[in-house]
């Protein structure tokens, strides 16, 4: 199945461009909103991270991931597909955070989070904005005096309002997203307290006791907002003016208006539904516009809360086969650390269901969508926490007799990749087999090859590779590598430049150097993720078979 994303909406609302895979690998299509005519737009053979329709209707920029790897470069291109020219991302660089500005035709892109600028599509300049040590660009003043910024590493970052004229900035508040207002008043996205909120300046105008403002969307006047909401532990709710919108799918992201305001553009997805973009507009309601058919055999998850070791609620999602457990079980860890498992569209999760294996899809302490406390108790030494959630989330599972104590598996993606590493090598005895898919194995090697920028970033949430290296040393898996006993496969995609490929080659080297049984499956012209289609087809069939082999087959030897 194929799947579609990053929605952006012409000035007028009525024809929409977005990212979808339904070619093999994902490209940029142009669809009029309400018809099932589709139009390819050429940006070559590199596959398409995202695309943003300027407010004027006459480009569209698209982020590229050359080789699949993170480094991404920013290429304009009419609707029509002609004139397709690179921007930003030159060399080794890398672009991001890319941004049309209200009624004008500047593009705000970041580079290499140290150098931010705009990009006159009409007149082919790059203006210097503001530079600065992990520095993002989010908007500019109409009379370019002012610049909208956001400053710091992870997990302590912020807004600020940076005077053009003096260099001196004036601080708004922790975050991840904001813009200018037409009145010139800042809207964020407010991470200060325990809960994200939206404020106006000062002017508090989206809360929630048990909810979070996972983002908002303002149109170009100011006169209409929506505003998306985390809730009941992943599920999402979207708001137009304080009016609930009924939603298409579990989980709903980047929502974006149209310039002229009248339409908003959203991607939704759920249990057996691949991500699809739609539209909304009052009062014609919900518009599909590129959408698969939902799977209606789809197991749906429920949601699990409980105590861990420290006390500590945490929480994970659960897909059950039909019928009495107690079930092999695979414990799925997200990466991040900071994002979220939500209730979404998970192929890997259906197959396996669909062959009598319960998935857990865990949010251990560390991820976000639980309030600022939570996604901070696992910075620094306060780790060790996180990989004890793990071993908290099995004796939960087999304490409710979900799961066979004799059949769990452990597997994640990127940080949960690491967090299956760390598991398999501290509680050895609770897995009969493991997956680790592009995870960091040592950190040392990691902050030594990674980008620089990524490096710089993630110290405020793993440590400092010089002051904190007998820390990092420690929770390396690599360290204690001699006590993994558990069958492993290693997947990983060989331009992976965010978590380079030489933390797989270690694990694989140590891993036939100790007898123990281990499978490496490397993935040429990927990179962090898998963006290709083949190569997603071929993970899930490989893992599918990895995993029931070691779980099932258990089961078949103790039964003769």
């Amino acid at each position: 199945m194929s799947g579609s994303w990053s929605p952006a909406l012409s000035p007028d609302g009525r024809h929409a461009a977005y990212v979808s895979d339904r070619s093999g690998s994902p490209k940029v299509w142009v669809q009029p909103v309400g018809s099932e005519l589709t139009f390819l737009v050429d940006t070559g053979e590199e596959p398409v991270v995202s695309v943003h329709w300027s407010t004027g209707g006459g480009w569209l920029a698209c982020v590229l991931a050359p080789g699949g790897a993170p480094r991404t470069e920013v290429w304009l291109v009419r609707p029509d597909g002609s004139a397709l020219h690179q921007v930003a991302g030159f060399g080794t660089d890398s672009a991001e955070n890319v941004r049309w500005l209200p009624g004008r035709p500047l593009l705000a892109v970041t580079e290499n989070l140290t150098t931010t600028l705009l990009v006159d599509a009409e007149h082919g300049t790059r203006s210097d904005i503001a530079t600065g040590e992990l520095v993002s660009l989010f908007d500019v003043s109409p009379d370019r005096s002012r610049a909208l910024l956001r400053q710091g590493p992870r997990g302590s970052r912020y807004i600020a309002v940076r005077d053009l004229a003096t260099g001196v900035d004036e601080y708004v508040t922790s975050g991840e997203q904001a813009c200018f207002g037409p009145d010139g008043s800042v809207w964020a996205r407010s991470d200060a307290g325990e809960r994200p909120v939206l404020l106006q300046g000062s002017v508090l105008r989206a809360e929630s006791d048990d909810a979070e403002v996972e983002a908002f969307a303002l149109t170009s006047d100011g006169t209409k907002l929506a505003v998306l909401w985390n809730v009941d532990g992943g599920r999402s709710a979207l708001t137009v003016d304080g009016m609930p919108v009924e939603l298409p799918g579990w989980v709903v992201s980047q929502p974006a208006w149209s310039a002229d305001g009248s339409t908003l553009a959203f991607t939704a997805e759920g249990p057996g539904q691949p991500h699809g973009v739609w539209t909304w507009t009052l009062p014609g309601g919900l518009v599909p516009v590129s959408v698969d058919e939902v799977v209606e055999k789809a197991i749906h998850p429920t949601l699990r809360r409980f105590a861990s070791h420290d006390g500590l609620e945490i929480s994970g999602w659960l897909f059950e086969p039909l019928g009495p457990g107690p079930h092999p079980t695979v414990l799925w860890l997200h990466g991040g650390p900071e994002a979220q498992e939500r209730p979404g569209h998970g192929p890997l999760f259906q197959s396996l269901v669909d062959r009598g294996i319960a998935v857990f899809a865990a949010n251990v302490r560390g991820s976000s969508g639980f309030g600022r406390s939570f996604v901070n108790a696992d910075n620094g030494a306060l780790r060790y926490g996180a990989i004890a959630d793990v071993k908290s989330c099995v004796e939960h599972l087999v304490a409710t007799g979900v799961t066979d104590p004799e059949r769990v598996g452990c597997m994640g993606r990127s940080y949960g990749g690491y967090l299956t590493l760390a598991a398999l090598t501290t509680y050895p005895e609770l897995f009969a087999v493991g997956i680790d898919v592009c995870g960091m194995s040592n950190f040392a090697t990691f902050y030594e090859h990674t980008e620089p920028w990524i490096a710089a970033a993630a110290v405020s949430k793993y440590g400092d590779p010089v002051l904190d290296a007998d820390l990092l040393r420690d929770l390396s898996p690599i360290t204690r590598i001699d006590n993994l006993r558990a069958p492993l496969m290693v997947v990983h995609g060989e331009n992976d430049s965010n978590v380079p490929v030489i933390e797989a080659e270690q694990v694989v080297e140590a891993l036939a150097e100790r007898g123990v049984e281990h499978r490496y499956l490397l993935f040429p012209g990927e990179g962090h993720e898998l963006l290709h289609r083949s190569s997603r087809a071929e993970y899930l069939r490989e893992t599918v078979g990895w995993l029931t082999r070691h779980l099932l087959s258990l089961h078949s030897l103790s039964a003769h």
